[in-house]
């Protein structure tokens, strides 16, 4: 089992304060009534892609949720008060021999407490308190698992990068293909794996779940975001990887989402044992107009707060670094791109420019009437299911198996219209 070595697990002492943005600070009245009037997936569906990974038993967790969040100063108490009750019920399941129930219950709390880290922009008490709880109840359903689960950190820069390692149920030696997953701006790598039946493990692949520089607990260890990081943050995962004996160094694949489809697109092109890249619900618009300067104020907070900078101005310049141009034209292996027509964080025609820049294979897939976080459209229940589709078409790439370069658009009728990229 991977270790952490000396201190570079440990939380990092952070004396700036919380990112001061203006608009949220003059919108907060504003930001509050719509949760009030929206609920907490007021900006995007955070409860049912956190519900998506627990499975069926959480539903009344989030349905809770929804009921007793009505401002953003409700979302960490909301959250922490569910992960508190599950943690409690695991502890009481384990102590009468209940091992699989007690598996379950610390897998939602782990993911629970995490969710409960999202509003604490700041190495504070409460985000590292969450973060411990976190932790420990990830590694007690770790132990438990129907697989093998393993923490891993990964040296980087004097630091580590924090992961979970995820083998198939019923592994018995040899090499297996891996996926690197990377979540969003606000998800996080426990998450990436689901409880049951997840899309990976199920069909034979691996996983690194990783947060990689800037994400959820990356920064609490001083690893905080720049476009530089991820460059280099390749190397040092992939070297992880191809010394497992249980990897197959010739089949390593990345999946990522939201605001991951722009960290993975700049990992993938710096690090050529990167065999196929999928990316789904997409943030491609260099320096980030869109998502930072008019959609809802939070996220610019959140990533201020993952770039380790706290005054706007400051912040302003460097987003001006956040782009793949210079970058994704390094690419050469198969690519995959998932996106809702109705992106509202980041315009598709800077997808678009980016897949003309690659030089490998690659589909870009557009599902009608869906916004950023791909799904809950006809498009998606009648046509090919996102993550389905992305599972399978990187086992294929994986695989060997050619493709042809192509745009895909599904109609809400589930049709496929097919064009050449």
């Amino acid at each position: 089992m991977s270790q952490p070595t000396d201190l570079r697990a440990a939380p990092v002492a952070d004396a700036r304060g919380a990112p001061h943005v203006r608009r949220f600070a003059e919108q907060r009245w504003v930001i509050d009534n719509v949760i009030r009037a929206n609920g907490i997936d007021w900006d995007q569906p955070r409860s049912v892609y956190l519900n998506g990974p627990c499975g069926t038993e959480a539903n009344a967790d989030f349905a809770g949720i929804r009921e007793r969040v009505k401002k953003m100063a409700d979302i960490g108490p909301a959250f922490e008060a569910v992960a508190r009750r599950r943690e409690a019920k695991a502890q009481a399941a384990e102590a009468d021999g209940h091992l699989v129930t007690a598996r379950d219950n610390y897998y939602m709390a782990a993911v629970h407490w995490a969710a409960a880290q999202w509003p604490y922009e700041r190495n504070d008490a409460p985000n590292l308190f969450c973060n411990e709880r976190k932790r420990a109840c990830f590694g007690k359903y770790a132990a438990l698992a129907d697989h093998r689960v393993e923490p891993v950190w990964i040296p980087f820069e004097g630091r580590a990068l924090p992961a979970w390692f995820h083998l198939p149920p019923n592994y018995a030696g040899g090499r297996v293909p891996v996926v690197i997953a990377v979540p969003g701006m606000d998800s996080f790598k426990e998450a990436q794996v689901a409880l049951a039946n997840d899309r990976f493990l199920a069909r034979g692949v691996a996983v690194l779940a990783i947060d990689g520089p800037g994400q959820y607990e990356a920064p609490i260890l001083g690893i905080y975001f720049s476009t530089e990081r991820w460059a280099a943050a390749g190397k040092p995962i992939v070297d992880w990887l191809v010394a497992r004996p249980e990897v197959d160094a010739e089949r390593i694949g990345v999946s990522a989402i939201s605001f991951g489809s722009f960290f993975g697109t700049i990992l993938t092109a710096h690090e050529p044992r990167i065999k196929a890249c999928a990316v789904m619900s997409v943030c491609h618009e260099p320096g980030g107009e869109t998502i930072f300067q008019q959609a809802c104020p939070t996220f610019k907070t959140r990533f201020m707060y993952m770039s380790g900078i706290s005054d706007e101005a400051e912040f302003d310049d460097f987003r001006k670094t956040i782009t793949w141009e210079g970058h994704a034209e390094r690419i050469t292996a198969p690519y995959l791109c998932v996106a809702g027509e109705c992106e509202e964080l980041s315009p598709l025609e800077h997808s678009e420019r980016l897949l003309a820049a690659l030089k490998g294979p690659k589909r870009f897939v557009v599902y009608q009437e869906s916004r950023h976080s791909v799904g809950n459209v006809a498009a998606t229940n009648l046509g090919p299911f996102p993550t389905t589709m992305i599972a399978d078409w990187l086992l294929d790439r994986l695989n060997g198996r050619p493709m042809a370069s192509e745009r895909w658009f599904v109609r809400a009728t589930g049709q496929i219209e097919k064009t050449p990229l």
